[in-house]
């Protein structure tokens, strides 16, 4: 990392010419990728990535530079050059840095910087095989391992200096099976803000089974009849529905610009009494989990709908600064050659107090969700569809015959005030979320929850 002197320099110079503030991001990242296909390990990529962002805010504007060349001359170069694009009447003075330790701390166990490769290639064989194993019809395995250690160092001009270690591991099964034509689908991830201790239960061999065991079972099921109908969606199914319905709708940047339904809806009942939406980056293990933001600022555990009424927007700085409030640490970039925008981190709709099994038994007939698959959302209207990777009918309150090709259309603020079971478990799944143009891990949540009449697409 570089020295004090040198971030302190690197401010000064950028904000030389006027501005609000400024930051500089410095990144040191080592990436490894293993993908095995066909019962071979068909690619291993690893190397570094080493560069430096720095970025000036005044008034409502930004200024961006980056580089990868962290030689002394060229950082104060590259700073110098940022410097001339302000035009600023205004000139906030730097504060003089004062080096901290982040308050939220994480521990790792087993770095995977230090696990030989056949380690790792040894679990990625052992899951194939076990998935293979599952059933004849099973035609493609594919199987992924993704780590990374990043090292980030950021300053800025109101005097933080904080330096971080961001550790993730990522596993991801995608299985094909195939019958008499109908080819069918299963994936599964497992990962997060952890090291190699998330594999000490032979979690990716179970993990890789649940993926070919969902593949073979949705070759039987039939196509769901669509309509409107009662759904409950277990824990299990993760909380795409929540990222997307309620999420995006939240982060600052949209909702200040008006492209969301939640705009200026602060103290405003977006959901029912009984919704609670939280997104924490103080989480241990989760996949979006961190110590500080991409800016500094330290994480934070922000409640954002409470009791269906909605109470904060997630903020980065520069949206914090235009809205005159502070930032929640919410501000994330995918690279130093990125800007930093807001983002979700560990999103989720808290548990409530019903018995899940009861949730079910309350519900005469619908469609059960035991797994979600991608969605996507208008911001703007808040109409959303989420495919269902598993489902169920349900006949007088159990779990009846699988169901494939459902998807949820609905959307966001409707069915958040038509919950009306919201059970008291939670399960979390993990993602890479896409945002203009850079992806960030993120993961998300639900309890089982119960929507008494939503449109269910399927065959006429």
């Amino acid at each position: 990392m570089l020295k004090e002197e040198i971030f302190d320099g690197l401010i000064k110079t950028a904000m030389s010419t006027g501005g609000d503030y400024a930051d500089i991001f410095l990144e040191d990242k080592t990436p490894l990728t293993i993908q095995m296909e066909d019962d071979k390990i068909e690619k291993i990529t690893t190397g570094t990535d080493r560069g430096i962002g720095i970025r000036i805010l005044y008034g409502n504007k930004t200024a961006y530079a980056y580089t990868n060349d962290l030689t002394k001359d060229t950082l104060m170069d590259t700073a110098r050059s940022l410097s001339k694009a302000v035009k600023s009447n205004t000139a906030k003075a730097p504060l003089n840095l004062n080096k901290s330790r982040p308050k939220t701390d994480f521990t790792i166990l087993k770095k995977p910087g230090k696990a030989p490769m056949a380690d790792k290639i040894k679990l990625i064989r052992a899951a194939n095989q076990r998935a293979r194993a599952v059933d004849p019809r099973i035609r493609q395995v594919s199987i992924t391992y993704m780590d990374f250690v990043q090292l980030v160092a950021i300053a800025n001009s109101e005097g933080v200096l904080i330096e971080d270690e961001r550790v993730q591991t990522l596993f991801v099964a995608s299985i094909i099976a195939e019958e008499n034509g109908v080819i069918q689908t299963g994936y599964e991830t497992l990962g997060g803000f952890t090291g190699l201790e998330l594999f000490d239960d032979n979690s990716v061999e179970d993990m890789a089974v649940r993926a070919a065991e969902r593949a073979v079972l949705m070759l039987g099921a039939r196509r769901i009849k669509g309509g409107r109908m009662p759904v409950v969606i277990s824990s299990e199914a993760g909380g795409t529905m929540i990222h997307e319905a309620i999420g995006h709708g939240l982060e600052a940047d949209l909702a200040g610009e008006g492209l969301s339904v939640y705009s200026n809806k602060l103290g405003a009942q977006v959901a029912s009494t009984a919704v609670t939406v939280i997104d924490d980056s103080t989480l241990p293990g989760k996949r979006g989990s961190y110590r500080v933001d991409d800016e500094g600022t330290e994480a934070q555990k922000n409640i954002l709908v409470k009791d269906g009424i909605l109470i904060a927007y997630m903020y980065d700085k520069l949206n914090a600064i235009k809205d005159g409030v502070s930032s929640t640490g919410n501000g994330r970039r995918e690279s130093y050659r990125s800007r930093p925008i807001p983002r979700m981190t560990n999103t989720f709709l808290a548990p409530g107090k019903a018995d899940p099994a009861e949730v079910l038994r309350c519900t005469h007939d619908g469609l059960f969700v035991k797994k979600m698959g991608g969605g996507q959302v208008n911001t703007v209207t808040g109409d959303f569809v989420f495919d269902v990777q598993e489902g169920y009918l349900i006949k007088n309150g159990h779990i009846s015959e699988p169901v494939r090709g459902a998807t949820l259309c609905g959307n966001g603020p409707e069915i958040l005030k038509a919950i009306d079971l919201i059970g008291s478990d939670i399960g979390f799944s993990i993602g890479t979320c896409g945002k203009d143009g850079q992806g960030v891990p993120v993961s998300d949540a639900l309890p089982t929850i119960r929507i008494p009449d939503i449109v269910v697409g399927g065959e006429v």
